[in-house]
């Protein structure tokens, strides 16, 4: 005849999967019945409805009916969070996603965002790219504004990502891996798709791609709020973002919006850029500000964050052989004001 003892002792030998220890050790049995040799219990355990519960299920059964058991009945529950800290908590798992977005992936992704077109937000992201390489970073963009890509024509890129079985191989130039929508479309065709689509591009770009080791990924992001920044938001929670915009109130208005989106999303604000900021006569040296003034501070105060730099209205030096338009050489005046940004940046990433 069964007894409550021999059931428990038959149940010593049934390991809870998730924390790989007896389901009697962790306090998982919580409830036994007997009626002459039909026994039903009930069982805790650290994650119901997956497989690992259907192995349980089974061996316990054959456990029982092991010991004489005519029936078995079977119910399941999940111990407390309390218990199973108590246990020493779960063990992590691997993560089944792509390394560069598992939780302990050493890339900093930093979205770069506007509230409007047309403020140079991706000049100000190529250029942050250029130049976090040329101080020593492994760098990554990913030119996520899919309807406005833009960002290969900027590096002066004419060639395409290669494709080895089911992988995308990333164009690199200036030391910065770069993937876009742009190498995926005939003769600059514009791109009409909606919002499930784009999402699933998206998501391509980070699973598909061979990236390598990445300190960082830059991201250039449509202006506004729409669906591509708010997919951003949900696969990357977190990253960190730089908002750009001219001196003018109203530019300076609309990327307020971004900005809020970033704070309710929990992403961290690095900063603001100012760009066409001013216009410097080569000839006297005068500054003129033709987009007016303040903009930058009164977003930086409204967002509670600061101005990493206020970039002028220029043009890179145009080199025929090297062909690269909006790429501003290292030794160039507005190319070393972006060194100094890309600096803030490191430092503010680093600390």
């Amino acid at each position: 005849m069964l007894t409550e003892e021999i059931v428990l002792n038959a149940l010593k030998r049934v390991k809870d999967r998730d924390l790989n220890k007896s389901i009697v050790e962790t306090g998982g049995v919580r409830e036994i019945k007997l009626k002459d040799n039909d026994v039903s219990v009930k069982i805790a355990l650290a994650k119901t409805g997956t497989a690992e519960q259907m192995e349980v299920q089974q061996e316990i059964v054959n456990v029982l009916k092991g010991e004489g058991a005519n029936s078995v009945g079977l119910r399941f529950d999940e111990l407390t969070e309390e218990e199973i800290a108590q246990q020493g908590g779960l063990p992590e798992t691997a993560f089944e996603g792509p390394a560069l977005l598992a939780p302990n992936s050493p890339t900093t992704f930093i979205a770069v965002t506007s509230g409007k077109g047309g403020v140079g937000k991706s000049t100000v992201s190529v250029n942050l790219a250029t130049t976090l390489a040329r101080l020593g970073k492994r760098v990554g963009i990913i030119d996520a504004d899919i309807y406005g890509f833009s960002v290969p024509d900027m590096f002066g890129i004419e060639t395409r990502p290669k494709v080895v079985g089911d992988k995308i191989f990333p164009v690199e130039r200036f030391g910065v891996k770069v993937i876009s929508m742009g190498f995926f479309v005939e003769d600059n065709a514009p791109v009409i798709w909606r919002g499930p689509m784009l999402g699933k591009m998206l998501n391509n770009f980070f699973t598909e791609v061979e990236w390598g080791e990445l300190d960082y990924l830059i991201l250039d992001l449509p202006p506004g709020t729409g669906d591509v920044a708010l997919d951003i938001h949900t696969m990357l929670p977190h990253s960190k973002e730089i908002l750009v915009t001219t001196p003018h109130a109203t530019a300076a208005f609309v990327a307020a919006r971004a900005g809020a989106m970033a704070i309710k999303t929990n992403h961290e604000i690095l900063g603001i850029v100012e760009n066409m900021a001013y216009f410097e006569s080569k000839t006297t040296g005068e500054k003129e500000y033709v987009f007016g003034r303040g903009g930058g501070e009164r977003l930086a105060e409204e967002l509670k964050t600061e101005i990493l730099g206020k970039i002028p209205l220029g043009q890179p030096d145009i080199d025929e052989e090297d062909f690269a338009p909006s790429v501003y050489a290292a030794d160039h005046p507005i190319g070393q004001m972006y060194t100094e940004i890309a600096k803030r940046v490191i430092k503010k990433n680093e600390q």
